[in-house]
């Protein structure tokens, strides 16, 4: 590929570790009162919630401080103030997220409409390129792509007039959970287990926490001893059972992860906000706590680069990882980390924790910094780039990149792993093609994974991917030829080894026995031939 029509590659540069901490606990114990006062409490703030956020969608670009503060005053009156500041900070979250939503939509309606007009410009049966497709097979698939065409401008067309007035489509609980009430075999749900699902999406039950006030949480209070209490909404202050219209669960909690950090912010009431949430498939309640950190130090990328690192390459079902020295120079043998995706969330969610803990301890072992290419499939995903390879399309769309990355860096700011993120172009190209089959022999199969991990480390480190460069100047030519390893890169056999010259210099060959080595003896004698030497040299 000439140099020309290569993308420019960013810098390599120090991931910024997690900005906040969540942990989860089990309420076990609950009585049947607790149960009943929990249900009530997150259904009626859950109506409170879903008409605050109806407001907040028809303000669209209009919103403003005063009408947040109206919205905010009419949830006071059916709640209390602090339940209502956590509503509508919950609105105003969800409002942003779905405009963010709206506008990655666009942009992936903008790259499917020009995907297709290429594609429509290029004569039937052309073949495409790894960098762009090539034109449709027949013209029935050229006429249905056609009519594509105009269906996703529509839709681009109604998405940016959207935009434009700010106006977002949301749902609370979930429009995938939504959907499923019109699947309801495919999903093996009963009409009942749906809507027990939805209305239990659909409570309110989180509130954030203010520092200052007693453990760091006045509306939903959890003491160092575990126990916990909420504050009741005006319309639910006759369940209450202790003073100032708070209801004490009969149950406590403890917090096994973080438990030391958690105590050391409540007793000196700092902000902590909790979440409680029930599992309608475990039948269990939980409550989360969560707090902000400070943000860690990024340590300077010379210092990461210190005594080598481990380069990773992400892929479907594993992590490819392989240690390099400070040169770039691969170190003992690749490593694989598997992971099944297959499975409930929960399981997906497990499999990639576990690996990313393989990979950490190793790290951790060795003191050295990880190195990860920088993915963002969004633009890879549409079925209009590449076509009919479905099982392409969902390899890509079922790599957990972006829940990797957001894992392995809050897990290894825990570790004092420092991870440096690099541009993923052409890393799995260039690598099998400069370290797979050198690296490759008789005890050790590499694979184009394996050898797309030194490809990413050696970019991290600020070394060219390329196996061998120049030797000195003084070095690069001798009696024979030019010695450069240095060669171009439409070179045949660029990569392989020096070819060897015969004669005795090399002393791969005996004296006399070369293509051009005349009468090596000839020197010795006193006096020169009378007859020529091809007679000299005859039996």
């Amino acid at each position: 590929m000439p140099d020309e029509a290569l993308r420019t590659i960013a810098a390599p540069f120090v991931a910024v570790g997690p900005s906040g901490v969540a942990i989860r606990t089990r309420i076990k114990g609950l009585t049947p009162d607790d149960d009943e006062v929990l249900r009530l409490v997150g259904a009626h703030l859950g109506s409170l919630a879903s008409k605050d956020l109806k407001r907040r969608c028809a303000d669209g670009l209009e919103h403003s401080a005063d009408t947040w503060a109206g919205r905010k005053r009419a949830l006071t009156d059916t709640s209390s103030s602090r339940w209502a500041g956590s509503i509508t900070k919950a609105t105003h979250d969800q409002w942003a997220l779905s405009r963010r939503a709206q506008l990655a939509h666009i942009h992936s309606l903008e790259a499917g409409i020009k995907t297709i007009a290429h594609r429509l410009s290029l004569p039937m049966g052309e073949k495409g390129t790894k960098r762009a497709p090539g034109g449709y097979r027949t013209r029935q698939e050229w006429f249905q792509k056609s009519r594509r065409l105009h269906l996703l401008k529509d839709r681009l067309e109604r998405e940016r007039a959207d935009h434009d007035r700010g106006r977002v489509r949301v749902v609370r609980g979930g429009k995938r959970l939504l959907h499923t009430r019109h699947h309801l075999d495919a999903a093996q749900l009963t009409e009942h287990a749906w809507r027990r699902r939805w209305e239990v999406s659909r409570w309110f039950l989180q509130a954030d926490g203010e520092s200052g006030k007693r453990f760091g949480n006045e509306t939903i209070r959890v003491t160092p001893d575990g126990e916990v209490s909420l504050k009741l909404p005006a319309p639910l202050a006759h369940l209450a059972n202790a003073p100032h219209g708070r209801y004490v669960l009969a149950s406590t909690v403890v917090f096994h992860h973080r438990r030391e950090e958690w105590a050391d912010r409540i007793t000196t009431n700092r902000a902590v906000a909790y979440r409680i949430h029930y599992d309608t498939d475990r039948s269990r309640w939980y409550l989360t706590a969560s707090w902000t950190i400070p943000p860690v130090k990024v340590v300077p990328l010379s210092h990461a680069r210190a005594g080598g690192l481990i380069s990773v390459d992400t892929n479907a079902d594993h992590l490819a990882a392989w240690r390099l020295d400070e040169h770039g120079n691969p170190v003992g043998e690749p490593r694989r980390f598997f992971y099944d995706l297959s499975g409930s969330a929960d399981h997906r969610d497990a499999q990639v924790r576990h690996a990313l803990i393989r990979l950490l301890h190793w790290a951790a072992r060795h003191r050295l910094s990880i190195a990860i290419e920088d993915l963002d499939f969004s633009a890879e995903k549409t079925r209009e780039k590449h076509g009919r390879r479905k099982r392409f399309r969902q390899v890509i769309s079922g790599m957990p990149v972006s829940k990797l990355r957001a894992r392995l860096v809050s897990m290894a700011a825990e570790l004092g792993i420092t991870i440096i993120a690099v541009d993923p172009a052409y890393t799995s190209r260039w690598g099998a093609q400069h370290w797979q089959k050198p690296l490759t022999h008789t005890t050790r199969k590499t694979t184009r994974h394996d050898a797309a991990s030194i490809a990413i480390g050696r970019r991290a480190l600020g070394h060219r991917i390329r196996r061998r460069t120049a030797p000195p100047s003084a070095h690069q030519s001798d009696g024979q030829e030019h010695r450069t390893a240095q060669a171009a890169s439409g070179t045949p056999g660029r990569e392989g080894t020096r070819p060897r010259i015969l004669g005795p210099r090399t002393r791969s060959t005996g004296t006399g026995r070369g293509a051009k080595a005349g009468d090596q003896g000839a020197q010795h004698r006193s006096e020169r031939p009378t007859e020529p030497v091809q007679r000299m040299l005859s039996p």
